[in-house]
């Protein structure tokens, strides 16, 4: 198979054991972590071109490029990581992990509970947030990386991005939020409900024990990814992807053929393939961790008062069409920036695609991208060079 010039080619997960217990801030532990990521690019020799790439909800550590030369479909981000693109591995040494929880390879509720010798299913720790950041600041020390140069998140990968830039300041000169909110409202977390609600009233999911019951809870996992997925996208693009064309069956009087519509039969096929290779227990467990996010709930409610511990530049970023996360959150984002006098970069990209739009091709919104991480980049060479020139006279 030929790649093409942009494209990162062929790339292999690699995963990481942390032998020492990790306390997680629902104050459980877990013995050891298994960390799987993936990189693109290069690290140049002072570890100061890193980017850190946080997932959503049902991405994980592969972000671009293909894992093998049959692959049809590429990492969740191929669109904006590569040689060239927005995140250009030409110029950044980038990193991509399945967050602890996921069932990618990470730890999560899918793997052994080593006290048990049984998946440790429902009993898996409760996570947050915090407790992602603080296992990506894990692998950040194994990999010799000092400071990234950007920590890079869409929707609740967003939220972990705003999260490092409150917990660890002095690591990241930049933070790049799209899609994203300081808390979830009402509605979001009422669609989570459902969706968990879905997969547990499944027969199949057995309290989340169905590991051992060797089945998995496929028609509630798949009506919870139906839902997710038409909150994802807006009504417009819908329409005008689907409207109401038929996929099989007639109107026509007398016919005793059932009617199913193309958005049916998309939202179904769909939620199939979801629910062969995603993990129910990851679902509950990943919906949960964004249901309890709120960035300034221990700053007094007060989200100035939360960025007054941040240090770098900000780029935010939403979408017109986006009613999950509206660009109304974003602007809050904004506002607490300015307010607690940070940097801070805001575009709104009129675009049709819904909350999807942060993965999907979309001219305005790649330029824009592209534009600050080239800033970021220049910033990286502008420093290099004056210590370049610090040493040369000293």
């Amino acid at each position: 198979m030929t790649f093409k010039a942009d494209s990162v080619g062929l790339v292999t997960a690699k995963s990481v054991h942390f032998d020492a217990p990790f306390k997680v801030s629902c104050g459980r532990e877990l013995p050891s972590l298994d960390i799987v990521y993936e990189t693109y690019g290069k690290l140049n020799s002072d570890c100061s071109n890193a980017v850190l790439v946080c997932h959503a909800l049902s991405g994980d550590h592969h972000a671009a490029g293909y894992h093998s030369e049959s692959d049809k479909k590429p990492g969740w981000w191929d669109n904006y990581i590569g040689p060239g693109k927005a995140i250009d591995t030409d110029l950044f040494f980038v990193v991509s992990l399945n967050n602890i929880g996921g069932c990618g390879g990470s730890t999560g509720p899918s793997s052994i509970n080593p006290m048990t010798n049984e998946p440790w299913g429902p009993d898996f720790p409760v996570l947050r947030v915090r407790d992602w950041v603080e296992s990506q600041r894990l692998l950040t020390d194994y990999l010799g990386i000092g400071q990234w140069a950007a920590v890079i998140g869409g929707s609740l990968g967003g939220m972990q991005a705003m999260r490092w830039s409150l917990e660890y300041p002095d690591r990241i000169q930049h933070c790049v939020v799209i899609a994203s909110a300081l808390k979830l409202t009402a509605q979001n977390i009422a669609f989570n409900n459902t969706s968990r609600t879905a997969i547990s009233s499944d027969p199949d999911f057995h309290d989340g024990r169905y590991y051992q019951h060797a089945v998995i809870p496929k028609r509630g996992l798949a009506i919870a990814r139906m839902i997710g997925h038409i909150t994802y996208l807006s009504d417009g693009v819908m329409g005008e992807k689907f409207g109401r064309e038929l996929r099989s069956g007639s109107f026509d009087q007398g016919s005793e053929s059932a009617v199913e519509f193309q958005v049916e039969s998309y939202l179904h096929h769909q939620a199939d393939i979801f629910s062969q290779i995603f993990d129910a227990n990851t679902y509950m467990l990943m919906t949960k961790a964004l249901d309890y996010f709120d960035l300034a709930r221990e700053y007094n409610d007060n989200p100035v008062s939360a960025f007054r511990n941040a240090s770098c530049k900000f780029l935010v970023v939403s979408f017109s069409s986006d009613w999950r996360f509206s660009p109304q959150r974003s602007e809050d984002i904004v506002q607490a920036l300015i307010g607690a006098e940070r940097a801070v970069t805001y575009v709104e990209i009129d675009a049709p695609l819904g909350h999807d739009s942060f993965l999907l091709p979309v001219k305005r919104y790649n330029k824009v991208f592209t534009a600050y991480m080239r800033q970021v980049f220049n910033q990286l060479a502008c420093v290099a060079e004056k210590s370049e020139v610090n040493q040369h006279a000293s």
